[in-house]
């Protein structure tokens, strides 16, 4: 297996780190030299943890399984908890933000920063203190603005995850796009997932599927249909399936579990919780 890498951006205010398939953008306010140390040398094992465990992290999630041995792999199972009795979920759905979780809390300790944030593929920890505030863009898989992120510290949100079916992972529904506030990154990561999974029309003849074992044989999905394409659908079939959607994050919203949502599928948008997310005005052709 490959080594880690680390290396300071062009910018001289950002870290980059990657080994393997995890890939992190690191940004600190202050004290820089001694967050991206401890970053760095927290990263150092984050993949050998992980797949010393992978076995049991891709089976289906349920209450009797039994608690990981690894920090990360601990979070991942700590996040999925609450799913366990109505949803399919495997920990590897809280995976991204669990390891950015992981890697924050090793900066933090060693640091007193206002701001920061680590961002692996866009799932993102966050810490903000005092009057410190988080913008970012919302972005389509084609790089297109849906709309804006804005956290302050009183907020108390410290994870942003976004999910769909044109993101790394396959989907078993057919959003474009959901984005996910929460208290910590892994919690806003499966909760993004299955959001973007409750996006469906089952059935329906615009929809290709495919069993996830078949695009990738150690899929954590199993023979599971995801999407593998969605031609463009009618005002109603769009409208009944981001309702979906909706509903499952309002779920999700009255019992804690996040603070804000945005679900974006072809002509139709949601917002769900708090007033941390705003969307772009867009033109609306429905077919």
């Amino acid at each position: 297996m490959m080594k880690p890498s680390a290396a300071i951006l062009p910018c001289g205010c950002r870290l980059h780190l990657q080994h393997g398939p995890i890939d992190l953008i690191i940004g600190v306010d202050q004290d820089q030299d001694n967050a991206f140390e401890a970053a760095t040398h927290r990263f150092e094992t984050v993949l050998e943890e992980l797949v010393s465990e992978l076995a049991e992290l891709r089976l289906p999630f349920n209450a009797a399984l039994k608690t990981p041995d690894g920090n990360i792999a601990q979070r991942m199972d700590f996040a999925c908890r609450p799913y366990a009795k109505n949803e399919f979920v495997t920990r590897m759905a809280a995976v991204a933000g669990s390891v950015a979780d992981e890697v924050m809390r090793a900066m933090k300790q060693t640091t007193n920063c206002q701001k920061s944030y680590v961002n692996n593929g866009g799932d993102i920890s966050l810490f903000l203190d005092g009057e410190e505030r988080f913008v970012t863009a919302m972005l389509s898989h084609d790089g297109i603005e849906l709309g804006r992120i804005e956290i302050a510290a009183k907020d108390q949100i410290s994870g942003i995850a976004t999910s769909g079916r044109h993101g790394r992972s396959h989907s078993l529904g057919i959003a474009d796009s959901v984005t996910v506030l929460a208290s910590n990154a892994a919690q806003a990561d499966v909760a993004a997932t299955l959001i973007a999974n409750a996006v469906d029309i089952p059935g329906h003849s615009s929809i290709e599927r495919i069993a996830a074992a078949e695009l990738s044989p150690d899929s954590d999905l199993g023979d599971r249909l995801v999407v593998v394409g969605c031609g463009k659908l009618s005002f109603e079939d769009q409208k009944s399936a981001i309702e979906h959607g909706e509903a499952k994050a309002d779920e999700f919203l009255n019992k804690g579990l996040i603070k804000s949502a945005a679900i974006f599928f072809q002509d139709e948008h949601r917002l769900i919780g708090q007033n941390n997310l705003t969307i772009q005005e867009r033109v609306i052709q429905y077919a």
